[in-house]
């Protein structure tokens, strides 16, 4: 060794001492927590090995000497007294709650006198006061942020005051409203009141009218308030509107000179039948060299909608568009959603693009992302784009016929790293002009439906990495990624004993899952049981959401992706479009806290608006099964509970439930672990997807509910 070179130095950070109180403190900030090693090395940014066995080997050593205690094979926790925590109220129709919260991996239970006026979806402060081995007990002290002070429910008036008779089975009281603060509305008729005053000593708080919904039954009354339910608009205030009428759709040459032109090249949309919004259009172009240039255009919504704008402030607040059974509540004013950004055809556009070069088997050889103008040549539902791939028949058959053998290659290939491929069928509805349900129908995914998808994920992904993988000495830039985390070992195990009783098996390790769950859903295609496994898969999965820490999409086995192809319905969008241009420019990077709250926000509203989407389902199922009472159906057990077996029947897909209080034959145990309900006395067994058959008893609108009565198995 020469003088001039220095000797390496020791990582100080893997010093045991460093690295035990780095631990402890771990455990000390979040004493209710448990964590194995590779959440704790996580959390100190340790990710080699030999880090790790050393995290492993200080954990047992702090087992020993009792500061922590060793919950379950390798899960470990801080030995210490329990204290406060916070955390969000579920509460039940007996008015008592389940604490959920992330500083405790067990369930709080607060009875109804330890609430102390919380309510549904609250933030609170809980002492934790007691844990055993059936329950974990607390006591809300301090409500620190109120989730919602309006309720839907069915105006009841007296003489000289009125009660609101609240919906959500989920609140166990009535609010009392003063006459005065009726604010016009009428006995039975269904309102949002708001409440005003909680009283200490008072049972019920009082609060006033705010909206008069209609009468219940009524459709738009029973729309409207899925949307207040949910705290989501139906409407735009008169500002928004405004705003929106003065934006012009003409496009001035000299912005069509600062873009790339494709109005003379081959574009289409291809979307669903009722669509309105178009905010994608494919570009199709034979290169020389034989390849294929492809552009994926996307309504270029940023233009028009400046950041902290009226319009803006709206869009962000409404988060996305949310598609109920009979409409779209767009996240835009229809001035733009459906007619200024809409990619309509025969019509000068302007797009943010992401163009390709491909081969035919979706090699991919050069990308190119920028602004764009183009001119659509026709509009394409699925339907009529299925038609012509099919028969090679009709209007540009050679166009998507080359679109759709590269997508299928695509898919082939993302299916071979590791995606998983679920099959997706819609319900919908044939409705009247008063929006009764005349009948079920579903929709099927083919491969229009596929081609479009294929493509979008390609602009998605490749826009995410090119944000992402830009090397950056310091950190990359902030950006906004959809990300989708592996599965719970414990809940995949708990799946794959469920599947062995269908004579299924499926590898629950990490690397091996998805490929085994793909083989999995194909042998099941034609099965009765394909959807209770698919669904049972899904719910054995995260969920996705937004953020600004990438850490992969797990489901489609990618490593970077966002959500760019979808500005009209999706803020995130809007804001990826945004960063993209800020980047290519090679700005400064933004705040990544204040870009974490956004994609928070925007993961919640888009879980309040498929919530608020399935309720509209659910309320449709209801009303169409209304006419059916003392029909006979066949079902197959959707689901067990406390309360009895839900039953989702095979022809329309309508959920119901056999209430346990009407099984008289014998005295049934619920079994969650087994998704089953066993009698005492005759060992009878009722268990998730057994094919049953059942009556129509009972259908309640206002709560969305179908009662069954239990005729027979129908095992034979």
């Amino acid at each position: 060794m020469t003088k001039k070179e220095k000797k390496p130095q020791k990582d100080k950070s893997l010093n045991k001492k460093v690295l035990q109180k780095g631990i402890l403190e771990i455990f000390k900030t979040h004493p209710l927590q448990n964590f194995n090693y590779k959440q704790v090395a996580s959390r100190l940014n340790k990710n080699d090995d030999l880090a790790k066995r050393l995290i492993n080997m200080i954990l047992y050593e702090l087992t020993e000497k009792e500061i922590l205690e060793e919950v379950y094979t390798g899960k470990f926790k801080y030995n210490s007294r329990l204290g406060y925590i916070t955390g969000i109220v579920d509460m039940n129709q007996h008015g008592s709650a389940i604490i959920v919260s992330e500083e405790i991996d067990d369930e709080i239970f607060v009875s109804q006198e330890n609430m102390n006026q919380a309510l549904p979806g609250d933030l609170v402060k809980v002492f934790v006061y007691k844990k055993n081995k059936k329950k974990v007990l607390g006591e809300i002290t301090e409500i620190l942020n109120r989730a919602n002070t309006k309720f839907i429910g069915i105006i009841n008036i007296s003489t000289n005051y009125a009660f609101l008779n609240i919906e959500t089975k989920k609140v166990p009281f009535d609010i009392y409203i003063p006459i005065k603060n009726l604010n016009k509305a009428k006995h039975g008729q269904k309102v949002i009141a708001q409440i005003t005053e909680w009283l200490k000593n008072s049972k019920s708080p009082t609060g006033e009218v705010i909206e008069i919904l209609g009468y219940p039954g009524e459709n738009e009354t029973e729309m409207h308030a899925i949307l207040a339910d949910f705290d989501l608009p139906y409407k735009f205030p008169e500002n928004v509107e405004k705003d929106a009428d003065k934006i012009s759709d003409l496009i001035t040459p000299d912005e069509i000179k600062k873009r790339k032109d494709f109005r003379k090249i081959t574009t289409f949309t291809i979307d669903p039948i009722d669509a309105k919004d178009f905010d994608d259009a494919i570009s199709i172009k034979h290169l020389k060299n034989e390849h294929w240039e492809i552009g994926v255009h996307i309504a270029d919504v940023s233009f028009y909608v400046e950041p902290d704008s009226v319009l803006d402030q709206e869009a962000f607040k409404r988060g996305t568009s949310v598609y109920l059974v009979d409409r779209v509540v767009p996240m835009l004013p229809e001035r733009l959603s459906n007619q200024v950004c809409s990619l309509r055809p025969k019509e000068d556009k302007l797009c943010f693009s992401a163009v390709f070069e491909l081969d035919d088997e979706g090699k991919l050889y050069h990308e190119w992302f920028g602004r764009t103008v183009i001119n659509s040549d026709y509009r394409f539902n699925y339907e009529e784009a299925q038609k012509i791939i099919d028969t090679s028949e009709g209007k540009f058959h050679e166009e998507l016929a080359t679109l759709n053998s590269i997508a299928k290659k695509m898919r082939n290939n993302r299916f071979a790293k590791g995606a998983i491929g679920f099959s997706k069928s819609e319900v919908k509805f044939n409705l009247d002009e008063n929006g009764k349900p005349l009948g079920v129908f579903f929709v099927e995914e083919k491969d229009s439906n596929n081609l479009i998808e294929e493509f979008m994920l390609l602009a998605n992904k490749k826009v995410a990495e090119f944000v992402g993988k830009k090397e950056s000495k310091i950190k990359p830039k902030t950006f906004v990624y959809r990300i989708h985390d592996s599965p719970d070992i414990a809940k995949l195990e708990i799946f794959s004993n469920f599947i062995k009783r269908f004579g299924y098996k499926i590898k629950t390790n990490e690397k091996s899952f998805s490929g085994s769950l793909n083989t999995l859903l194909e042998s099941i295609k034609t099965k009765k049981e394909k959807g209770l496994i698919e669904t049972l898969a899904i719910r054995s999965m995260a969920r996705a959401e937004y953020s600004t820490n990438n850490i992969g999409h797990y489901g489609l086995a990618f490593k970077y992706y966002t959500h760019f192809t979808s500005p009209i319905r999706r803020y995130p969008d809007v804001m990826v479009h945004r960063l993209l241009e800020r980047y290519m420019e090679d700005k400064k990077s933004v705040d990544t806290v204040t870009y974490e709250k956004m994609c928070k926000h925007s993961s919640e509203m888009e879980q309040r608006a498929t919530n608020a989407e399935r309720a509209s389902v659910k309320y449709k199922q209801v009303e169409f099964m209304s006419d059916k009472i003392g029909q006979i159906f066949k079902g197959v057990i959707s689901g067990v509970s406390e309360w009895g077996i839900y039953v989702e029947l095979v022809d329309n897909k309508c959920e119901g439930m056999i209430s346990l209080r009407d099984m008289r034959d014998d005295f049934y145990v619920i079994d969650t672990k087994n998704y089953c309900l066993t009698g005492k006395r005759t060992d009878k067994k009722y268990q998730l997807g057994d094919p049953v058959i059942v009556e129509i008893v009972r259908t309640n609108l206002a709560k969305k509910q179908l009662d069954f009565k239990l005729i027979e198995n129908d095992k034979d």
